[in-house]
């Protein structure tokens, strides 16, 4: 057994004078402006002057902040803290907007006078235990992220790692990591692929996409459209990295 937290599901970025179209995606998002108040489309219902917001997967929104700098989170929902997030919601509630900044920091618990996304990003990781994980489970988590390049990868490479049937692995792998094999290894790819693309501006995207894992540089769009709502050409133009945990 190893004592350990493997919590891969955050992407925190930042991004200056946004403007995204109409998207849903399949991550929990947390938007924050980090200046100026910023405005909001959520569910077809407009929000203006608002200073931040938490939005489940699935829910059709878009924001205008083009004279400021919005904070986004994505989470992945099935991620121990995906799950706590979505305890938050009340029944058949979509989203939650926060009108002010002290709004904000009473939800997620931070300092009165700070919006500093990296104390929002503490605060919650401070709400995961830490778990006694199976050492198999250890072995294909190091595997992943020293191989997550590798594009032959499938179900019984993990499988003969450590000598577990495919689904009697994709079983334990899910109960202790809250994630499947399959997201696991998407996430590892696309926080990797994120990474270069926000700190190596002169890179090629396509040259990004095959170093991380991806077949071309369609099947990257493809995920980050279906994970994040944007193109990695947007965000390589408009977004600055913050952290990638």
């Amino acid at each position: 057994m190893k004592k350990t937290i493997y919590n891969p599901f955050i992407l925190a970025l930042k991004a200056r004078n946004l403007t995204v179209e109409i998207h849903h995606h399949s991550a929990y998002q947390i938007v924050l402006s980090n200046d100026a108040p910023f405005n909001s489309t959520i569910s077809g219902l407009l929000h203006e002057g608002i200073h931040g917001f938490l939005i489940k997967p699935h829910v059709t929104h878009f924001c205008e902040a083009e004279n400021g700098t919005l904070n986004v989170l994505n989470i992945e929902p099935y991620s121990t803290i995906g799950l706590e997030l979505a305890s938050r919601f009340k029944e058949d509630q979509e989203y939650i907007v926060f009108d002010t900044p002290p709004e904000t920091n009473s939800f997620f618990q931070t300092p009165n006078d700070s919006l500093d996304i990296n104390k929002l990003v503490d605060a919650l990781l401070n709400k995961l235990q830490s778990i006694e994980y199976d050492e198999r489970v250890t072995k294909i988590v190091e595997y992943i992220n020293t191989n997550y390049f590798r594009s032959d990868i499938t179900p019984q490479t993990f499988a003969d790692i450590v000598f577990l049937s495919p689904s009697r692995l994709a079983s334990l792998f899910k109960e202790q990591t809250g994630s499947s094999l399959s997201k696991y290894l998407l996430w590892t790819r696309l926080r990797q692929a994120i990474y270069l693309t926000l700190s190596d501006k002169d890179r090629s995207l396509t040259d990004i996409a095959c170093d991380t894992g991806f077949y071309d540089l369609p099947q990257f769009n493809k995920y980050m459209y279906e994970m994040f709502g944007m193109p990695p050409k947007a965000l390589k133009y408009n977004s600055d990295l913050i952290q990638i945990y």
